[in-house]
């Protein structure tokens, strides 16, 4: 007995083992369909962090995080793993005997079944460890060094070498480059930030480029370098100028560096700003521009270098390039007339260009005698001051021809030092201040704006600007000298000092100083810029304007509208804190153009409805905005051009009854989120003439929406369900309309099309002669386009009208899209293109057979998508190549 017992605990604890074996292996086939539901669970995190990851890598400046990357990699990895752990045991499975009862192969079976649960702890944790990432990418660093637009320069070969064999000194660290107004300092300093850009010659670890300005302060300047060597903002926002300082002198101080600070007016300290002294073996360099010799001093440049004004050839070169060979070529006497008036420039850069930019249209010798009489009335030496300078360049604004033009460029002068100008928010104040009074209706208006924004361009008066981060929206700029000089003829050749009052970021203006704007007729607050509260208003007989910007202000100080007794432009806009308006603005009577676009007011008075003599009211963006005062808009009788784009609370149906009733209204954009207000919209025959911008925002439910074909822009976002829209009057109308069909968008000028994912195809721009801009975005469409469809499906007899205004394609964030056409257009007035992560467009509808547009300017995209651009033959890719810029991973592309 004593041995059995022994012998039968040993079989028992066999027997249990093996038992537990056998339900291990029973058990696989549910162990595997866990497995698979929680390999399922994983995938799915890992296709949202790998899309969230790519996402921001290609919209933003950022990288992926070192545990987001690693955690890709183990997932791909444990993919791997599960799926030939599940082929094993599914091949197990299948090899099982006496009726699928036990496996052939016991040991392996049991092997597999042990490694089942085991990798589904470690799929869990994955899928745990993946669902709880709050940061999957961190900021890329900024570049080495930023190209800075540059066309060829002419006459500086000399004062470059001698400042690019200071920078190769070691024993020179600070250089200044002094020159009067206009002789090409600002271009030197471009042409050695670009040559920056030859890595093999570039020994520095960061070029900083910055504009200083007259009215920069030194917060400002900390401010931009601590943008540009990307220190967190929570380490200097709202701090103290010395810690700024510290934080700038703590990153430069372990680099190399090349400081280039454009436009110095007085000397800066740069040991307040965060400066690092050079020498100390850093080796580090500055170089500035001034028009001052006396500054190069008080920075105590170490070379002062000036730039002269060109030689004779080199300025007849210049001028000859400006004028053009076809009036060189007009006649045989023009070239000795060109030579007489290229010597009265003497051998300015600026006014070479501007002066030829002017003549360029005389084509006959009697033209160009009388214009060198004019031009020879005004001082022929240049000695250097501003009103020798002036007295130049004012002979392109003497040449102008009519005075609208001429008050529209005085106008310009408004803004501050090198500021960009929304063109289109530069033609509405144009409007609004009467200067093309002369035409009826606001398109009409807006059209002779746009002309003579391209008349200064070309006389030189107005540069095509462009944000380094924003790429699509257009934008206007002043060269800081031509806006003096158009400071100095608007306050009468300096004779009346405040007749322009223009202040930037200059802080708290006193009210003594307020006082003597009493013959003030256009007042200009930029940038920080606030006037101390006044005990009592002051009386300004003359102002017209008062445009007031990116303030710091919650209210406007009460009194100073009080006395304004012909002002005609209020432009409040961007103004983010500002809460409330002035409590007098009710008796602002006068008023005629009324601007609060993306001010934080909260609700607007009742008393706006006093302004029976209001044209424009522009309303955008004005996010804190709480409804509208019942019958305030229908009580503004002489209300032209309403704008109200992004409402949040707004009683969208009130609004449009109101504008309705409007005897004079001819321009109106608007936001429509909702069916209701859409149908009147689309039912008001003077709703329709008149609205010229419409968005469509957020429409749930909608699937198919007709579109007036009165309106000149259109803008539709986030309508999830939207997919079709058509011309009013289509039969099947999810918006029915009750007037009778048109056959085209004949006035349609800008579409925006954002979010809108069941929206496959974009036919019915077939119906659209005159487009000239489309930006696409987030969208899930594969063609554009569909070869030879119009909306309604019929074949399209010819393509030679199909985007043949087009000026401007933007697209971006559409991964399926792999056509914008069937196959190859002409594009005649294509100037610029814009692709951002639409990896799946292979082809560009261009091919060597068709001309192509002899405007195109660029092609802008990801490096790696035009690399793998396929072409038709390679033609076309070597005649489009030149045209080719890679966008920076930084870069917004701004929806017009």
């Amino acid at each position: 007995m004593d041995l059995v017992s022994p012998v039968l605990d040993v079989v028992t604890l066999i027997c249990n083992c093996v038992g537990d074996r056998a339900a291990s292996v029973r058990r696989l086939p549910e162990s595997l369909k866990s497995l698979r539901t929680e390999m399922e669970k994983l995938s799915n995190v890992y296709k949202d962090v790998k899309e969230r990851v790519e996402l921001e890598e290609n919209l933003e400046k950022k990288k992926r995080t070192h545990a987001v990357d690693g955690w890709i990699g183990r997932a791909e990895a444990m993919e791997m793993e599960v799926n030939e752990l599940m082929e094993n045991c599914d091949e197990e499975i299948q090899n099982k005997c006496l009726g699928n009862y036990c496996p052939r192969n016991c040991r392996a079976s049991y092997k597999l079944a042990k490694m089942v649960p085991e990798k589904m702890d470690a799929v869990a944790a994955l899928h745990t460890e993946g669902s709880n990432f709050q940061e999957v990418t961190v900021p890329l660093p900024s570049p080495q060094v930023f190209e800075t637009p540059l066309e060829k320069p002419v006459g500086l070969d000399s004062p470059f070498e001698k400042v690019w064999k200071c920078l190769q000194d070691e024993k020179v660290g600070n250089i200044g480059i002094y020159g009067m107004g206009g002789v090409g300092k600002t271009t030197l300093l471009k042409k050695i930030n670009n040559k920056f850009l030859q890595s093999s010659i570039n020994a520095f670890d960061l070029v900083i480029w910055l504009v200083v300005s007259r009215s920069t302060n030194l917060e400002t300047v900390q401010e931009t370098i601590l943008d540009r060597l990307d220190i967190p903002d929570d380490r200097w926002k709202g701090r103290a100028e010395e810690r700024k300082a510290e934080e700038i002198r703590r990153v430069l101080k372990t680099k190399k560096f090349v400081l280039l600070l454009d436009d110095i007016w007085e000397p800066l300290d740069l040991l307040r700003v965060g400066i690092p002294p050079l020498g100390d073996g850093n080796q580090s360099k500055i170089v500035f521009t001034t028009r001052s010799a006396d500054v190069c001093g008080g920075m105590a440049a170490q070379k002062s270098i000036k730039v002269e004004c060109l030689e004779e050839k080199e300025a007849l070169s210049l001028f000859q390039a400006k004028v053009g060979e076809d009036t060189l070529n007009s006649h045989p006497d023009i070239p000795m007339l060109v030579e007489m008036v290229a010597k009265e420039c003497k051998g300015l850069p600026l006014a070479l260009i501007v002066i030829a930019r002017a003549m360029a249209s005389a084509k006959t010798p009697q033209e160009w005698e009388r214009n060198l009489h004019k031009l020879r009335k005004y001082p022929k030496n240049l000695p250097g001051t501003e009103n020798d300078l002036f007295s130049v360049l004012a002979f392109s604004y003497d040449s102008l021809t009519d005075e609208a033009t001429k008050s529209c460029f005085l106008y310009c002068s408004l803004f501050p030092e090198d500021y960009q100008i929304p063109s289109e928010h530069l033609i509405q104040l144009w409007i609004g201040e009467g200067f093309l009074d002369e035409y009826d209706k606001i398109q009409e208006a807006k059209n002779q704006g746009g002309e003579i924004i391209e008349k200064l361009k070309h006389a030189c008066l107005l540069q095509v600007g462009r944000s380094q981060l924003f790429v699509g929206k257009e934008f206007l700029k002043m060269h800081d000298v031509i806006r003096d000089m158009a400071l100095w003829l608007a306050c009468e050749k300096g004779k009346k000092k405040n007749k322009f009052v223009v202040k930037d970021g200059v802080g708290l203006i006193r009210a003594r100083e307020v006082k003597k704007w009493k013959d003030t007729q256009k007042i200009s607050l930029w940038n920080n810029t606030s006037v101390e509260e006044l005990r009592e208003p002051p009386h300004f007989l003359n102002i017209e304007t008062t445009l007031y910007s990116r303030s710091v202000m919650e209210s406007f100080p009460n009194g100073l509208l009080t006395n304004m007794f012909v002002i005609r432009v209020l432009d409040f806009s961007n103004n983010n804190k500002l809460r409330e308006l002035p409590v007098e603005i009710g008796n602002v009577v006068t008023l005629q153009y009324l601007n609060l676009s993306n001010t934080g007011i909260e609700h607007l008075p009742v008393v706006l409805k006093n302004l029976k003599k209001l044209r424009f009211l522009l309303l955008d963006d004005m996010f804190s905005l709480g409804p509208l005062p019942p019958q305030m808009v229908s009580n503004l009788s002489s209300l032209q051009m309403f704008s109200m784009q992004s409402p949040y609370k707004v009683d969208e149906v009130m609004l449009l009854k109101e504008l309705e009733q409007l005897e004079d209204i001819n321009d109106i954009s608007i936001t429509v989120t909702s069916i209701l207000p859409a149908q009147i919209l689309f039912n008001s025959h003077k709703l329709q003439i008149s609205t010229t911008l419409l968005q469509l925002k957020g429409c749930r439910g909608v699937k198919q929406v007709q579109i007036s074909p009165y309106v000149q822009k259109l803008k539709v976002g986030s309508c999830d369900e939207l997919e079709n829209l058509e011309i009013i009057g289509s039969e099947k109308e999810a918006i029915p309309s009750k007037f009778p069909r048109q056959q085209s968008f004949n006035r349609l000028l800008r579409v925006q099309i954002v979010g809108c994912r069941k929206l496959f195809n974009l036919n019915w721009l077939i119906h659209a002669p005159k487009l000239q801009s489309l930006d696409i975005a987030f969208c899930e469409m594969e063609k554009v386009v569909e070869d030879g469809k119009s909306t309604e499906g019929s074949e399209i007899e010819s393509c030679s009208s199909v985007f043949s205004r087009l000026a401007s394609l933007t697209l971006n964030c559409m991964p399926k899209l792999k056509s914008i056409y069937g196959h190859a257009l002409p594009f005649p007035s294509l100037k610029r293109i814009i692709v951002k992560y639409c990896p799946s467009l292979k082809k560009l509808p261009f091919d060597s057979s068709i001309a192509m547009s002899k405007k195109l300017e660029e092609i802008m995209g990801n490096q790696e998508w035009w690399d793998g651009l396929q072409w038709e033959d390679q033609t076309m890719m070597q005649n489009l190549t030149p045209y080719f810029r890679p966008l920076k991973i930084y870069q917004v592309i701004h929806l017009t």
